[in-house]
């Protein structure tokens, strides 16, 4: 993926939804069985849509959409401030105020945004041959102005059946997609959007001047971008051009045996560029930014199996599975970066390249299988595997990795006694299962990373090599894991009611962590195997079917729980920071991955603030515990905190649980889908109102009390680097999606069906958290720095209308 400034595309948005037949997920010892060393976090599996024999059938799909903003943060509205700032006493002692108006720039950044889906797909068979072919054009807007996402592209399966033997498969997927969009800055960067939106003083006009068509500076303290800047002049596009395709071929040369083949091709190559013209108030970019970069990559999967099932005697079968794979990976990017350009260019070939780079790398990952079931009375089911995977990412002497995996179920309503007896009625199914798998990571480090990388440099006129921030580790080798699961499946009343239970108990061995490292070192970060981590819960699935009647209505009720509990242990030193994360998450022996670690307040032994002389708060001071060990506040003759500053944890990011409520109700032809979601016992960092209550800059509506007097002048001052007041809780209850939709059939024009559908998203949520949305992460998908909340664009409320017909 391509970041420029602060954002970065997921590519699953190259699929078009509307391709999609069903996905499959396949978690716990079974995923590590049969996909090894890319099975750390379970599989997903998306399975498109094929031809089927019959007369041709002909869908034609489309929706409109509209997206918006749902909750807009409170902003200070105040219509004064105060003359002096700086957080001194003599600062704080002069109160003098003076009128101002307030903007809020929110109104500016954000809009309401539309967006259509057009889809049309053919598809049908006959003599051995079937096929299937679809188009589809999606265009949308951001809901933050001037962003926008394009995409068009076509897919094409062909099946043909070849005596009565062998079948072939090939399909291809081509789609061409492109975006506007601007910095969003966050970790990384500080010439974002939002960026410039938290950071601004809400009291400076963000319009340009009427004369000059000069932006001015919205932060009197600080450079940073004016946003209404940003989404007028920068310009940040990125185009991916993709193709996806593959060829199967299944052979059966005698009964029970069978030998599959799949060749898989994935190329993209995905071009961005910047531009941010001189004179803005662009933070280090004040003469301008023109910025192009592009990534290729090319990915092939050959995956070969034989399978063989027989039947032994007449209650006892067996199936053997063998199979292997070789997966390559390539990719090669180029980077260049211009700044103090010439008026009126925006490309790279003026003013002075300020910095430049090729990056070529590949990856090989080999793997061979082999898996044995037995089946006894159609009831009794024991699974043997094993696997080995070797990645090239590691060195010769760990990246060949051995995964076992054992397993065994019992169809307890399957027994004579059982079947013949009242609990048939009672219980019709009822299976006991329990499983042993390993797996492992060996997809966690980019290619060349275990070593010390060096880029080329010049001194004078000299050239040279200086080493990257990230220091090498050739000692490194993959993660491990082992997993014990055990469960129970079962249907009441006549099958009216399921459930799925199952316990687990994961290890995690020798983690894959980025850290942070001291300067001293001469690097900023290194990837090291950094303790081991131990995942334990359960997890739930009910489904059921209230209503079923005659007359058409049926009401289908699906419910998750899940609840899980996360340790890490054997932590050098106790403590070990990530970079994305301020220096504020953290491993810390003993507790959950991702845990927030930092100064706080001091406190009574009642648990109210100890506030200075002047009536501030302040942070904890004396005397640091060991990891394990409580810390020790002191209090001075004055009763006032001493000793050195006190850190310590102030969170977790990781939910207590995670469940989701799914009523279904049909009745006829009218369809009703409503979902629910939460999480609940989680902290985030709320980073975003931490900048937006602090004095120098006091954007948001959690700074007026000290405008008001309410609080002392210099409470947000010292509050800033309290950071225990902005961990707060996350949880919450969310419409995830209500749908509604209506099948009719009608008798003109060769229709077979029409479905008219409305659909909303995200459109509530219950929580106390005071940002945009609790579902936020400014490092993207890290593993270990998670639940971090720096004005990250929030996910909208969205409603789409549409229709499918099919002929």
């Amino acid at each position: 993926m391509l970041d420029l400034g602060g954002y970065a595309q997921n590519r699953l948005v190259d699929i078009s939804p509307n391709d999609i037949e069903r996905i499959e997920v396949i978690k716990g010892a079974a995923a590590a069985a049969i996909y090894g060393s890319r099975a750390s976090n379970g599989v997903v599996q998306i399975f498109t849509k094929r031809g089927k024999e019959g007369t041709p059938q002909v869908t034609v799909g489309s929706q409109f959409m509209v997206s918006q903003l749902r909750k807009k943060l409170a902003y200070n509205n105040y219509p004064f401030r105060f003359a002096t700032i700086g957080g001194t006493d003599l600062a704080n002692a002069d109160l003098t105020q003076t009128p101002v108006t307030r903007y809020d720039l929110q109104d500016e950044i954000f809009r309401t945004a539309i967006g259509t889906d057009d889809y049309v797909s053919v598809s049908g068979g006959g003599g051995g041959t079937k096929y299937f072919a679809s188009g589809n054009y999606f265009r949308n807007q951001g809901i933050v102005k001037n962003t926008d996402f394009n995409r068009g592209g076509g897919r094409l399966r062909l099946e043909q059946t070849i005596g009565t033997k062998a079948r072939l498969s090939v399909g291809a997927n081509y789609n061409l997609s492109h975006s506007s969009e601007l910095p969003n800055g966050g970790i990384n960067e500080a010439y974002g959007v939002l960026t410039g939106f938290i950071f601004a003083n809400n009291y400076i006009n963000p319009a340009p001047d009427p004369n000059t068509g000069r932006y001015p500076s919205t932060a009197a303290n600080i450079t940073r971008t004016n946003p209404l800047e940003a989404i007028n002049r920068f310009d940040f596009q990125q185009r991916t051009s993709r193709f996806i395709g593959d060829a199967q071929l299944n052979l059966t040369p005698f009964a029970g045996f069978s030998v599959d083949y799949v060749l898989g091709y994935d190329a993209s190559t995905q071009v961005a560029s910047g531009f941010i013209p001189s004179g803005s108030t662009a933070p280090t970019f004040t003469t301008g930014l023109a910025r192009r970069a592009d990534l290729t990559t090319i990915l092939v999967n050959n995956d070969l199996t034989f399978s063989y099932k027989r039947d032994l005697t007449e209650n006892f079968n067996s199936t053997t599975t063998v199979g292997g794979t070789l997966q390559y990976q390539r990719g090669f990017s180029t980077g260049i970066q211009s700044i103090g350009l010439a008026p009126g260019i925006v490309t790279t070939a003026t003013g002075t390249v300020a910095g430049s780079g090729e990056f070529r790398n590949e990856r090989t990952i080999r793997g061979a299988f082999v898996q044995q079931t037995f089946g006894l009375l159609n009831r009794f089911y024991l699974t043997g595997a094993l696997r080995v995977d070797a990645a090239s990412v590691y060195g010769p002497k760990v990246r060949t990795q051995v995964y076992r995996k054992g397993s065994f179920s019992y169809v307890l309503s399957e027994t004579d006694f059982w079947k013949n007896g009242p609990l048939s009625r009672l219980v019709p199914q009822l299976k006991l299962r329990a499983s042993y798998g390993e797996a492992g990571n060996l997809t966690a480090i980019e290619s060349y990373q275990r070593f010390t990388n060096y880029d080329p440099v010049a001194l004078g006129t000299q050239p040279g090599l200086a080493p990257s921030t990230l220091q090498g580790n050739k000692s490194l080798g993959p993660e491990r894991q082992r997993e014990i699961e055990a469960g129970v499946d079962a249907s009441f009343l006549g099958d009216r009611v399921g459930i799925e239970f199952s316990v687990y108990d994961k290890k995690v061995f020798d983690l894959i962590l980025r850290r942070d490292l001291a300067l001293s070192s001469g690097f900023l970060t290194r990837i090291d195997n950094i303790g081991n981590m131990s995942n334990r819960g359960v997890e739930l699935l009910v489904r059921a079917t209230p209503v079923r009647s005659s007359g058409g209505l049926t009401w289908n009720v699906t419910g998750t729980f899940t609840h899980n509990k996360n340790r890490i242990t054997g932590i050098p030193g106790g403590l070990v920071t990530f970079p994305n994360g301020f220096g504020l998450v953290a491993a810390v022996e003993g507790r959950p991955l991702g845990t927030y670690y930092g100064t706080y307040s001091a406190r009574r032994p009642d648990g109210s603030l100890l506030l200075t002389p002047g009536g501030l708060p302040q942070r904890e001071r004396g005397i640091q515990g060991t990891f394990g060990a409580a810390n020790t506040p002191q209090r001075g003759a004055d009763g006032q905190p001493s000793g050195t500053l006190l850190n310590g944890v102030l969170g977790d990011p990781n939910p207590r649980y995670v469940a989701s409520l799914i009523n279904e109700v049909a009745f006829k032809n009218l369809s009703l889908r409503v979902q629910f979601d939460t999480q609940q016992d989680f902290s985030v960092f709320n980073f975003t109102e931490r900048v937006g209550s602090r004095e120098t800059f006091g954007g948001l509506e959690i700074y007026e009390a000290e405008l008001r007097g309410e609080k002392p002048k210099g409470t947000s001052v010292n509050e800033y680097t309290t950071f225990d007041k902005w961990v707060q809780d996350g949880s919450f209850v969310k419409l995830r999606e209500a749908s509604l939709s209506y099948l009719l059939k009608p008798k003109f024009l060769g229709l077979r069906d029409v479905r008219f559908s409305l659909t909303g998203r995200n459109l509530l949520v219950f929580t106390k958290y005071r940002g945009y949305d609790p579902e936020v992460n400014a490092a993207g998908q890290s593993n270990a720095v998670r639940g971090f909340d720096f004005v990250e664009v929030p996910i909208p409320r969205s409603a789409s209308l549409g229709f499918t017909a099919t002929f």
